[in-house]
């Protein structure tokens, strides 16, 4: 027995021995690589990390944001404001007239194109005099507005340079709730930033942000300077354009929102081909179908939207619809929020016939209205 334990402990000691040897002259061998640093401190890594950079863990979202990331750009702009205090008489006079100072502005867009189109925010560049783009591989260049959608809170910008990165468009009808998502953008003018959080609702709506609201709420971490921003799935693909946050002291407290690329790319086209958003108007006021509303207009209708309001002489009008009818349908499609007929009507073709049924007291009935060009609207505050 004795001499049993003596052969185990000399064998242990002399694999001890052959291990640290290993470990000091060939630590790759153990699966780990050394690494001198600069300041002479020898640190291990993981094969593979230090020389290629591009092995992903398991579970790790590099992958997309590899991919992502350089079509993001960063956005700064800047305006000349007028000083207020020029309008009083005695400022001016102990003062003298104070000459326009620069404002500036920080948000971010995204690449969409290879000739140069670039996806933002309206707020990120209302106004601007001067925009300039900084794309992640440090090329600088200044930026035209193409056109501006303030109804959807999107603008569409140009650059001229040569090999741009572009995003993937991915399909935001495939989203849902509990997916996981990545935000990029420039959040406080410090950098780009990768941030990652799940899907956490879809087609919100009546925030009172925009006039067309759909949008996909995410508690990616999203702040100021995100806006125009891109919110792309796990391949890297384009889902949304982050847009705002709920915040009470303006820093994230994980309620985000981002317009779904399926708007961004129906606006980025129209703007293109026609250097405006086109949508249909009929000329009424919609309100949300309640009791109290119902036995008003003595309609017997429980789901559809109520028309509180007809303009005289509008598209409306002109078709026979009357205040107190209940909209049940546009084109065959039911709607039952104000948000869904405000929709179905934008995406009417002005200038065509298009079917509207109504419930008017205890009848259903169709009516044809041929909509109009929606009059321009001025950004919803």
């Amino acid at each position: 027995m004795k001499r049993l334990w003596l052969v185990f402990s000399q064998a242990v000691t002399v694999t001890l021995a052959l291990w640290f040897v290993v470990a000091t002259l060939q630590p790759g061998w153990l699966g780990r690589a050394a690494l001198r640093t600069p300041a002479g401190i020898t640190l291990y890594e993981a094969p593979g990390q230090a020389s290629t950079g591009q092995e992903a863990a398991p579970g790790s979202f590099s992958p997309a944001a590899r991919k992502a990331s350089p079509a993001v750009v960063s956005i700064t702009t800047s305006k000349a404001v007028r000083d207020p205090r020029n309008s009083d008489p005695w400022f001016r006079f102990f003062f003298g007239e104070q000459g326009p100072r620069s404002q500036t502005g920080l948000g971010s867009g995204v690449i969409v194109s290879p000739d140069g189109y670039i996806l933002t925010n309206n707020h990120v560049v209302e106004g601007a005099d001067e925009i300039e783009v900084a794309l992640a591989d440090s090329r600088h260049a200044s930026a035209q507005v193409i056109g501006t959608d303030p109804e959807t809170d999107l603008a569409i910008l140009k650059i001229s340079l040569d090999a741009l990165p572009v995003i993937v468009l991915g399909d935001s009808s495939h989203l849902a709730v509990g997916d996981r998502v990545l935000a990029i953008g420039n959040p406080f003018g410090m950098g780009q930033t990768v941030t990652s959080g799940i899907v956490s609702a879809l087609e919100r709506s009546e925030l009172g942000i925009n006039t067309f609201e759909n949008f996909i709420q995410t508690d990616a971490a999203i702040n100021p300077g995100n806006s125009g921003g891109a919110l792309v799935d796990v391949n890297g693909n384009l889902m949304g354009i982050n847009t705002a946050i709920y915040s009470r002291d303006g820093g994230s407290l994980g309620i985000g929102f981002a317009i779904p690329v399926s708007t961004a790319r129906y606006v980025l086209e129209s703007i293109v081909r026609e250097g405006r958003v086109t949508r249909g108007w009929i000329g009424v006021e919609p309100s949300t179908l309640s009791p109290e509303l119902a036995q008003v207009f003595g309609v017997r209708a429980s789901e559809g939207v109520i028309i509180t309001g007809v303009l005289h002489n509008g598209p409306a009008a002109q078709g026979g619809m009357l205040p107190g009818d209940v909209v049940l349908q546009v084109q065959g499609k039911p709607v039952r929020t104000v948000r869904q007929l405000l929709s179905a009507v934008a995406a009417l073709t002005p200038a065509t016939s298009a079917d509207f049924k109504v419930q008017r007291g205890d009848k259903q009935l169709q009516l044809a209205l041929v909509p109009s060009v929606r009059p321009s609207q001025p950004r919803r505050r």
